[in-house]
């Protein structure tokens, strides 16, 4: 009759119930929500923070790359400004050589002068070796409308027809670019003999 007694005080929620699992259940679940929260709050902390990181270094890039795009713009216009600078700096003493023969050429016997030209040639040929400027000679040569200009077409017995005859003008080229094409006399066949009349 005892345990009847007991069953029946379990099956009304009485002094059994503090054993009873869902109150345990609900007490440990009434803990979680809280816990929850503060894993959502250092998750989202951790967000912002790693946000705001990328956001300075987004900038810093921003910044450092508008830098090299104003620095490439300068570098730019000074290579335009200044781009013959050192060409020019070799031309000047060309140009003192031409001054000096003007000026001392009236009383300057003609072999002197002469040789006063010759110098000022070569300083002039060697400031454009310098640079990579070459002359285009082609005596003899065929006939290339790509680096040649014919001036005249003219018969030549003894060269070869299509071939250059004569260099007018010479032409140039810089770093394999042509400046100027050089004017030249083309050789042409000699006309045919006119047949006899019959």
């Amino acid at each position: 009759m005892g345990e009847a007694m007991e069953s029946s005080v379990a099956a009304k929620g009485g002094p059994v119930a503090e054993t009873d699992p869902t109150s345990t259940g609900a007490a440990g679940t009434a803990g979680e929500p809280g816990t929850e929260a503060d894993g959502l709050r250092t998750a989202l902390a951790q967000a912002e923070e790693n946000l705001r990181q990328q956001r300075e270094q987004y900038l810093r890039a921003a910044a450092e790359l508008d830098n090299v795009r104003k620095r490439a713009q300068r570098d730019i216009e000074s290579a335009h400004r200044y781009a013959l600078e050192r060409f020019a700096s070799e031309l000047l003493p060309v140009r003192d050589s031409l001054e000096l023969g003007v000026r001392n050429g009236a009383s300057s016997d003609p072999q002197s002068v002469i040789a006063g030209q010759e110098a000022t040639l070569k300083l002039l040929e060697r400031a454009f070796e310098k640079f990579s400027i070459k002359q285009i000679d082609p005596s003899g040569q065929p006939f290339d409308p790509a680096l040649h200009e014919a001036v005249l077409m003219q018969a030549a017995p003894n060269a070869t027809p299509n071939s250059v005859l004569q260099v007018v003008q010479s032409g140039y080229e810089l770093n394999g670019r042509l400046l100027r094409p050089a004017r030249v006399v083309v050789a042409t066949a000699p006309p045919a003999p006119a047949s006899p009349a019959s």
